[in-house]
């Protein structure tokens, strides 16, 4: 018989065990992050209103918006998501471009903070503890509504002292834990030998193990840029280059609305609005003295974090890296991004500027800290420095910090006298939940009447509907891309990837036949400069380069390759005279020095040299790639049969479809979901002008076009595949190096680029 105080310590152990089993189960039922799309096909086409249609909105005397949001960054961008999916009138206005500051040049992880959780312990900071619970719960909601933009990366914390191992194994079992059911995947020890082979780089004198967690990652001015599409397809007004000059208040000094003025041609807006919120990041205190020049008191202390980008050699494709000790005290991580590595970043005060450079003391900081954990085979260089930045973080002040580092990046809201409407602080990851709070204040205080509550923990956000991780194989199959542009384009874009490639040009090669590379090096292509003009106002050539792609940030002289080129098509596409064109150049060039390019010593001889490939003055259009898209009357072809389908014109060149035969294809298909036979598939492609020469159109050649769309002798064809086959036939009719020679054989799209 045992005595009670054995049996007492037994029901001790049982139900320590018990909790402890509960606690883990709860901690293991993370559901894994899978996104299962909305539909596989091909999204509708859809353009945003232009430029200038918001604009017009804005000028508009008898509207009156609910909120006029002031910053297009993530915190301005969320709120617009999130007030304009509750029904209520939205407009945003930026002076600079969407993203042009903190949000663009930020680490690009979706994370809770382990450095802020292991603060929160020895200081026991509940503010710190707050912010990384926060953070960790909106993290998986952030993966699940942008799953393209976003993605889960191991992290690998190298140990080299024994009773460290545990230290940090336990503080990431805590990271876990505290994010709970949300949680993406379980940190687990790695042995040294392990660790040597998932990341070979690191030093191995001294390694004794390492621990491994999981945070998220994401493409940050894309996810700004999918955040502003959004709101703008759920209704909201948004422009940028608009500057708030003036605020206006009524007799009683409450805020009715404010004077706006478009930067780009000096036009003075008046807009009327319930209630303004200035969500300006780093610039917030400008607004705030705007609206109280006399008592104004700064709430942001801005801190400069430099980041640099080097080679891809430098750290595995998929595991990323953090140093919890450099050598004085601060973190830096290391993380594969776009085909690259950055590295950062440092944190100090700093002043206030539009486009801070990075200091050279501070990126051979980076780089002394790179060269402490990594082996001493591998000669760390300067010249290895592809481009570094330098982003503010809008820090919330603490008055009785002593430290920049001291200073917690949780946000407040705050509501002046006037009814200003101030959102300060917080990070990426809790821009969501930073959006509700500023939303649900408000309501609260313009008494606001939305249609409903907060929705945007499940809205999808623009190009997350038709994407899976599998997209990118249809668009090498319908478009005739290269894999890796493909891959690029699907992880940028999402659905609307399928858009981007309507504007896709022949390359004149044999394979691939669409999508002309900017440069040899990186997936991105011109019809990604079309795009960003057409359909994500896209101004100024420093906006492709830096924020609808991110050249500038992986390799800041491969942007100035480009940067003639990128002039031309823009030029073409709104316009620009040589003027224009020569300046866009200088500004372009003056803000690559931001990114870590050597300043210039003689700008003007440069411009010389590069005038003759920055285009003429005039608009350039070519229409033939949207309608070649094959996706383009998915929806169209259920309209009545008459509706015009295209310009009117009786045929517009060989690398057309002619009304008729567009006519022809939507009165064989009601709609996307009718199918033919195989008979009347040959019968319709027979009567139509498909332009190809040196063969002639038979039974045979038809039976192998079909064939290699994988399409059985005896199935039915749907639209897709049928006009896909089209496609091909026409596609191979107009590119240049495509000759009579292999138009007899399966088209090269279908084939993967073999014989």
């Amino acid at each position: 018989m045992l005595s009670a105080v054995a049996r007492r310590r037994l029901k001790y152990v049982v139900a320590g065990s018990a909790v402890g089993t509960g606690a883990l189960v709860y901690y293991n039922s993370a559901t894994p992050i899978h996104h299962e799309p909305v539909s596989t096909r091909p999204p509708p086409p859809w353009t945003p209103p232009s430029r200038q249609e918001m604009l017009n909105r804005l000028k508009e005397e008898k509207e009156e918006f609910d909120l006029l949001i002031v910053g297009g960054g993530a915190t301005g961008a969320g709120i617009a998501v999130d007030a304009a999916t509750r029904g209520l009138k939205v407009a945003l206005v930026e002076r600079d471009d969407f993203a042009s500051g903190t949000s663009s040049k930020s680490t690009k992880l979706v994370h809770g903070g382990v450095r802020y959780l292991e603060k929160a312990f020895w200081e026991l900071d509940y503010e710190q503890y707050k912010l990384v619970r926060e953070a960790l719960h909106e993290r998986r909601t952030f993966l699940t509504t942008a799953p393209y933009l976003s993605h889960m990366l191991p992290i690998m914390l190298p140990v080299y002292k024994w009773w460290k191992l545990p230290y940090y194994w336990a503080g990431c079992k805590a990271y876990d834990f505290l994010a709970g059911k949300e949680n993406m995947e379980s940190s687990y020890l790695m042995s040294k030998g392990k660790a040597l082979d998932a990341f070979p780089m690191i030093k191995s004198d001294g390694l004794v193990g390492a621990v491994v967690y999981y945070d998220g990652q994401h493409n940050d001015s894309r996810m700004n840029m999918a955040l502003i599409m959004t709101a703008v397809k759920h209704g909201a007004t948004v422009a940028n280059y608009t500057e708030l000059t003036d605020l206006e208040k009524d007799k009683d000094g409450k805020i009715t609305g404010a004077e706006v003025v478009d930067v780009l041609t000096g036009e003075k807006i008046r807009v009327k609005a319930k209630g303004v919120v200035n969500s300006t990041g780093p610039f917030c205190d400008e607004l705030l003295a705007l609206e109280n020049p006399k008592d104004h008191k700064p709430i942001v202390a801005p801190s400069s974090g430099v980041h640099i980008t080097l080679p891809n050699y430098y750290s595995p494709r998929r595991m990323g890296l953090l140093d919890a000790q450099t050598s004085d005290g601060r973190v830096i991580f290391f993380l594969p991004w776009q085909g690259n590595v950055i590295a950062g970043t440092t944190d100090s005060p700093s002043p206030v500027e539009r486009d801070p450079k990075p200091g050279e003391e501070d990126v051979e900081w980076v780089l002394d800290e790179v060269r402490r954990y990594l082996s001493p085979d591998i000669m760390v260089r300067r010249g290895d420095v592809l481009s570094a930045w330098s982003g503010l973080r809008p820090l919330v002040r603490d008055p009785k910090a002593k430290s920049s580092q001291a200073l917690v990046r949780n946000h407040l809201i705050h509501v002046s006298s006037s009814g200003l409407l101030t959102v300060a602080g917080g990070k990426w990851t809790t821009y969501r939940a930073m959006a509700e709070e500023a939303v649900d204040e408000a309501v609260k205080v313009f008494d606001l009447k939305p249609a409903s509550g907060c929705l945007t923990r499940d809205v999808k956000l623009v190009g997350s509907d038709g994407w899976s991780q599998n997209m990118y194989i249809k668009l090498v199959q319908n478009f005739g891309v290269e894999t890796e542009v493909a891959e690029h384009l699907a992880a940028d874009y999402g659905d609307r990837a399928w858009t981007v490639l309507s504007y896709a040009a022949p390359t004149g090669l044999r394979w691939p036949l669409q999508g002309v590379r900017l440069n040899s090096s990186y997936p991105y292509i011109e019809a990604e400069v079309h795009y960003a003009t057409q359909h994500e106002y896209a101004q100024t050539a420093i906006d492709f380069i830096a924020r609808r792609s991110r050249l500038s940030f992986l390799n800041a002289g491969t942007a100035l390759d480009v940067l003639p080129r990128v002039i031309q098509l823009m030029g073409d596409d709104l316009n620009w005279s040589t003027a224009r064109r020569r300046a866009e150049w200088v500004k372009a060039r003056d803000f690559l020095v931001s990114m870590g390019l050597p300043p210039s010593v003689d700008v003007q001889g440069e411009l010389e040299a590069v005038k003759g490939r920055l285009g003429d003055a005039g608009p350039v259009r070519n229409w033939a790639r949207w309608w070649l898209s094959p996706w383009h009357w998915a929806r169209s072809i259920s309209s009545p049969a008459g509706t015009p389908l295209a310009p009117a014109k009786t045929h517009h060149s060989r690398g057309l479809f002619s009304i008729e035969d567009l006519e022809r294809v939507k009165r064989a298909f009601a709609n996307a979901e009718t199918t033919i036979s195989r008979d009347e598939v040959g019968s319709l492609m027979k009567d139509m002008d498909l332009g190809v020469e040196g063969f002639e159109l038979n039974d045979a050649f038809i039976d192998d076009a079909l064939r290699a769309m994988g399409v059985r002798k005896d199935e039915r064809i749907g639209f897709e595949q049928f006009w896909q086959v089209c496609v091909d036939l026409k596609t191979s009719a107009v590119a240049p190096s495509i000759q009579a020679t292999i138009r007899n054989r399966i088209p090269v799209t279908k084939s993967g680029g073999g014989v």
